[in-house]
This record gives structure tokens, sequence and C-alpha cells, in this order.
């Protein structure tokens, strides 16, 4: 069970990471972001999130907010995750969550 919830929490963070990286180099790189390697590379490893965000909200959620609705899920998804681990190690014992 430990392994399953770090397991969800690191792939939280690591497309937590990638949307909010993404957010930042599409602030620094301005229009030329679409020609930036990096951003690329942060758009396909956050695009199955942004996927999964178009199919969970409405058709009225815009295509350029889906970002944001995939952020925000990804969040409430890692703070589950930590609260069940959290519970989990009180469960069997700190000690045996190292």
């Amino acid at each position: 069970m430990l392994i399953l919830l770090s397991a969800v929490k690191l792939v939280a963070e690591i497309a937590l990471l990638a949307l909010f990286g993404q957010w930042v180099l599409g602030l620094l790189a301005g229009q030329r972001r679409a020609q930036n390697f990096f951003y690329q590379l942060l758009q396909q490893i956050a695009r199955p999130f942004v996927q999964l965000a178009g199919w969970v909200t409405p058709r009225v959620v815009l295509e350029r907010h889906r970002p944001l609705v995939a952020f925000l899920i990804l969040g409430f998804v890692w703070l589950a995750a930590t609260a069940a681990k959290i519970a989990h190690c009180l469960e069997i014992g700190v000690q045996l969550c190292r």
C-alpha cells in the first residue's frame, strides 16, 4: 500500500512540476514558446493529464484552460495521496515508512 501511495504521489508531483514549468517557460518565452525545445518537452510530459482534464470537464471549458484544470486536479490528487500516506504511516508505524 505504501508503494502505491508513493507512486501516485510521485506521478502527481512530476506532472505538477511539468505543468508549472511549462507555465513559467511560456511566460518567459512569450510568442516563441512553440519553437522552444524545453517547452515542447514539458508539454509532452503534461499532455496525458491535460487530455484527462479535457474528458472530465464540460465542453464549455476552453481548450486553453485545460492545463489549469489539470493542475488543480493533480493538486487535489497530490493532497489526497499525501494525507493517505501520512495516515498509513501512522497506522503501521513511522519507522516502517522509512
